[in-house]
């Protein structure tokens, strides 16, 4: 497992290595085959825009794109996430899990049509909308429930945790897995990156007026609690950016964040950017080339923060909650 660095904790710095292999692709992810599920030919009519696809079904609900080279992005975000723990986005997880649960039944939802053809037996998913009212019966509960890197696409976070709180079984847990959409340094080197740093303000304000916040990881534990859930604890990471760490797992880790980072700069960008901030495509794709042009400086020893957040219903006694 990662080491888990409190909030306040210093990375130690690699002076010897500034790891000038950083720019280069450290990963290269195999493309998920194209979907081939039997879903409505209306819900595969997809959207584009500045050459980028986009989901049809309630179009422009959800600024992110869900093109190939967006599903490769959530396949190199899924990994990152098992590397920070030691071990939905593309299906990835939901395949994971029904293969090493062989006797659970998982269930996932999203927007679009992208999942692989192919599918354990015991893995199913529906086109649906999290932020409409559920279309599972009230009868339909559910042992587990998983939710990550939906910051951005959600409008009403508090609603959404009442519907899952409603389909859990008393005693089941819901984790919700989100990272900050900020980015600081122990060093004061994150000055280095003006332009970075004002890009991210840029897209939490756009995603606020879009109506659906980007930076709700810190929140969610507070929200959860609010909900009614019990034994809420929020497990905090710091996750590097660039190979600029000392300690070796570390520097794994942020040679991996670099590169994600550097892909999730267009795809968060651009729907906000033009649709909400009145930017041409030009002019944002202009602005985001100086935006990756300071992340490739190596002597900016960056760090973003991942939130695995997890609750619990309570369990019942005759009719009550009870923890």
């Amino acid at each position: 497992m990662m080491p888990q660095l409190n909030p306040n904790e210093r990375i130690q710095v690699d002076t010897s290595d500034e790891d000038s292999q950083d720019g280069q692709s450290i990963f290269d992810s195999q493309s998920l085959i194209d979907s081939n599920l039997s879903f409505a030919s209306s819900v595969r009519d997809y959207c584009y825009e500045n050459g980028r696809r986009y989901h049809a079904y309630r179009h422009g609900q959800y600024p992110f794109p869900n093109d190939q080279e967006e599903q490769d992005r959530l396949l190199l975000l899924h990994h990152l996430y098992k590397l920070t723990l030691g071990g939905t986005g593309t299906a990835e997880w939901a395949f994971e899990m029904a293969e090493d649960f062989p006797n659970a039944e998982i269930i996932g939802t999203d927007l679009s049509p992208i999942q692989p053809s192919w599918a354990p037996p015991n893995c199913r998913f529906y086109i649906d909308d999290a932020e409409s009212d559920w279309t599972f019966t009230p009868g339909e509960k559910f042992d587990y429930i998983h939710m990550r890197s939906m910051g951005g696409g959600i409008g009403d976070w508090p609603k959404l945790l009442k519907q899952a709180y409603q389909h859990l079984r008393p005693g089941g847990w819901i984790e919700v897995q989100e990272f900050e959409a900020a980015v600081a340094s122990d060093d004061g080197t994150h000055a280095l990156a003006p332009t970075m740093v004002e890009w991210i303000e840029k897209v939490n304000d756009a995603a606020r007026r879009f109506g659906k916040p980007m930076n709700i990881a810190s929140q969610v534990q507070s929200w959860m609690e609010s909900g009614g859930f019990v034994n809420v604890t929020d497990d905090i990471y710091k996750c590097p950016v660039g190979g600029w760490a000392k300690d070796r797992q570390l520097k794994e880790i942020g040679r991996l964040g670099k590169v994600l980072v550097l892909k999730v700069v267009e795809p968060y960008s651009l729907a906000l950017f033009t649709r909400v901030l009145g930017f041409t495509y030009q002019e944002a794709q202009s602005y985001l080339e100086k935006v990756r042009a300071e992340m490739m400086n190596t002597k900016c020893h960056l760090y973003f923060f991942f939130h695995f957040v997890y609750g619990q219903r309570p369990m019942e006694t005759n009719g009550e909650a009870s923890t």
